[in-house]
């Protein structure tokens, strides 16, 4: 479990590392090719900020009321309750707020900018459909998230994501007004100035591509390290596995989940077919499963 833990840390810092070198490089050359210059990364991180602040302060809110989800009464699901709090003792964390979505599909998420300010939300089927064991590895891997402070980092990434899509668009732009090509001749740069124009045109195009599947990387080993950190809190990694598999295999819609919320969910709730694997916040079970069964 420990060993789990310490790969996917190191490779969340090598993927963040990495991400920060492609938005800084990304900078260079629209600051090269625009009459921006190095004004227009400060620009679009300001305003990827801007857009973060509100959702990293009111995520929670926003995500329980999208997904009809309700505060959990103690006397409905005691012993629910009653993991939540042994586990998040277990965690050294503070217990979270708990919240039940009236709803038949198994699933679960976490929410909240800090341990202290979390939730954790289960569904109904959720409930009604893992035994004891299972839930419990469940509400460790949630509680994990919340541990490792994952919502904070998934900020941090998506306030990159944005700089790229802003730096991306207005690349593009440039191009489009003619102001990169103006800029270059007025420079007189010859041959490394056509160079860079036409590296600064393919990043435009495929920069905001390569960002997503940057993120959705990041996301993915950020799951891994909740399951080995999950299976740690409980000292039990076949509860977690056997519950993944029970959730994954199981038909049932959960219709109070989108794409705006899916990536937050254990599971991914929504159905697809290879393009929608392709671009899933979430590794595929088999790879989680194997993850735990080898520990």
């Amino acid at each position: 479990m420990y060993d789990q833990i310490a790969a996917n840390k190191r490779n969340s810092v090598l993927l963040c590392v990495l991400f920060i070198l492609f938005v800084a490089f990304l900078g260079w050359v629209f600051g090269q090719i625009s009459a921006f210059g190095n004004a227009g990364i400060l620009l679009a991180v300001l305003i990827a900020l801007a857009w973060t602040f509100g959702s990293y302060f009111y995520s929670d809110r926003i995500v329980l009321a999208i997904s009809r989800a309700r505060p959990l009464e103690k006397h409905e699901y005691p012993h629910l309750f009653h993991a939540v709090e042994g586990l998040a003792i277990a965690a050294g964390i503070p217990k979270p707020r708990v919240y039940i979505i009236d709803d038949d599909a198994p699933n679960a998420f976490a929410t909240g900018r800090n341990p202290r300010h979390a939730v954790v939300c289960v569904t109904t089927g959720l409930i009604r459909k893992l035994n004891r064991l299972e839930i419990e590895g469940v509400i460790a891997h949630e509680l994990s998230h919340v541990k490792n402070y994952d919502i904070l980092l998934g900020s941090l990434v998506v306030v990159m994501v944005g700089v790229v899509a802003l730096l991306s668009d207005w690349m593009l732009r440039s191009f489009i007004w003619g102001g990169a090509g103006g800029r270059r001749n007025r420079r007189g740069g010859g041959q490394g100035a056509a160079i860079i124009v036409i590296i600064g045109l393919l990043l435009a195009v495929l920069a905001p591509i390569a960002a997503q599947l940057v993120r959705l990387a990041i996301s993915r080993r950020r799951e891994f390290l909740a399951d080995a950190s999950g299976a740690l809190i409980t000292r039990y990694p076949k509860g977690l596995a056997d519950a993944l598999r029970k959730i994954a295999s199981d038909t049932e819609p959960l219709r109070a989940a989108n794409k705006a919320t899916e990536h937050m969910y254990i599971v991914n709730p929504l159905k697809g077919g290879a393009i929608n694997r392709l671009f899933s916040t979430h590794p595929p079970i088999e790879e989680r499963v194997r993850a735990l069964e080898a520990m």
